[in-house]
């Protein structure tokens, strides 16, 4: 029997306990759903607000040079660097996670000239899908349903390998090292999303030697509701890497006003168009917790919150979908239910937020910043009498709205 009590000794001895009063969270509420939008960090509203109404309100269109506009992407790519693992002047800020893989893999394809073959995985978030269909013309083929494995789909023709750093539905971690070894070995190039690891456990592109990369800034980040992502590009590649979005900002003079298209030096060269500064204000205070954050505390953290997860719900009778070894795991559990739906709403009901995934997952992500042990112990016991009244089955928590 695991009581309450051993909750709240493992959140006693925690490190980044303290991290927890800088966030914005509801009273009544077990927030597990960090890993789909992240919790407000209570100093935002404030950076918003002197945005607003300082820089725009009293600088207005100085504000671009005396408040340094123009260049928070960059800034903020350095700033957000250290999360994935890489030097200054590889990351920059900028447009949404599709807009940014679009990008790169079509920098990616037109560095492997005489090569035309996607690799990605049938079970891959849809947009790293969508965004491979749409690279015409180049053939794409899928993990689990083209062929069982990678090394079965490498081959000659292979020109870039587009893989989740962490499942979205299942929670499964990737050996990012072993992955991009294999498909440098096949003479591709490996491009990473890492929406779900960022922020959730170390990432280390340029020691594993990743070629591109792509992450978003409103999950374990708590960049906000829609947040600017942000793309990753290897030194190596700046010089000759072409991406198909020529727009002004990625212009070498933007405000020289020429008519042709010439490339910006360096990680400015997938810039694209004018930059959605009051979110990129939002992830700039976000960043400022981060500055302060030891990702190999947030890594024990995490793997104790899921560990303790998942010792509370094996007796429940439910398939855990994600994988039980600490070296395949991120920071979330998943676990199958036939009316996985109606199981999440009943739970949101009683102020458990989680979410759903078709066709019947349903996903609870631990945020180590700001989810306590004792949480996880509540919410499990809140899931175990959900399950043993029934009263999932009301017809109320059948009814779907928009966002799933």
């Amino acid at each position: 029997m695991i009581t309450r009590e051993e909750a709240l000794a493992l959140d006693a001895a925690d490190p980044l306990r303290g991290f927890r009063e800088r966030f914005t969270l509801p009273k009544d509420v077990l927030y597990l759903d960090g890993n789909s939008l992240g919790a407000l960090p209570a100093h935002t509203p404030e950076r918003l607000r002197r945005m607003v109404e300082e820089e725009w309100g009293q600088g207005l269109i100085r504000s671009w040079n005396e408040a340094g506009w123009y260049d928070l992407p960059r800034g903020l790519g350095n700033r957000l660097a250290p999360l994935v693992g890489a030097a200054p002047d590889q990351v920059v800020v900028c447009d949404s996670t599709s807009v940014n893989l679009f990008k790169v893999l079509s920098a990616a394809l037109r560095l492997r000239p005489g090569r035309s073959t996607v690799v990605s995985e049938l079970g891959s978030f849809p947009t790293d899908l969508y965004m491979t269909e749409g690279l015409s013309p180049a053939r794409r083929l899928l993990i689990g349903r083209d062929g069982a494995s990678l090394a079965e789909l490498l081959d000659e023709d292979t020109a870039v390998v587009l893989l989740s750093h962490v499942d979205y539905r299942t929670g499964r971690l990737q050996d990012m090292a072993a992955v991009t070894e294999q498909v440098h070995a096949a003479g591709a190039l490996m491009v990473w999303d890492l929406c779900h690891s960022v922020g959730a456990l170390p990432v280390e592109l340029d020691a594993c030697e990743a070629d591109f990369a792509v992450g978003c800034g409103y999950k374990y980040l708590n960049g906000g509701p829609g947040a600017p992502a942000f793309l990753y590009a290897a030194q190596r590649h700046h010089a000759a890497a072409r991406q198909p979005l020529s727009g002004w900002f990625g212009h070498a003079e933007p405000f020289a006003m020429a008519p042709d298209y010439r490339p910006a030096d360096g990680i400015g060269r997938f810039l694209t168009g004018t930059p959605p500064l009051l979110s990129l204000a939002g992830l700039d205070a976000a960043l400022d917790v981060w500055a302060e954050v030891d990702l190999a505390l947030v890594r024990a953290k995490s793997l104790s919150l899921t560990s303790f997860f998942l010792r509370l719900t094996d007796a429940l009778g439910l398939e855990t979908v994600t994988p039980r070894g600490e070296a395949e795991r991120g920071s979330q559990i998943s676990l199958r239910h036939p009316s996985a739906y109606a199981v999440v709403q009943a739970l949101i009901a009683r102020g458990v937020i989680g979410d759903f995934r078709e066709p019947d997952i349903m996903r609870f992500g631990f945020t180590p910043l700001y989810v306590s042990h004792a949480d996880v112990w509540d919410a499990a016991e809140a899931l175990r009498q959900v399950l043993a009244t029934g009263e999932w089955a009301e017809a109320r928590f059948a009814e779907r709205g928009a966002v799933t």
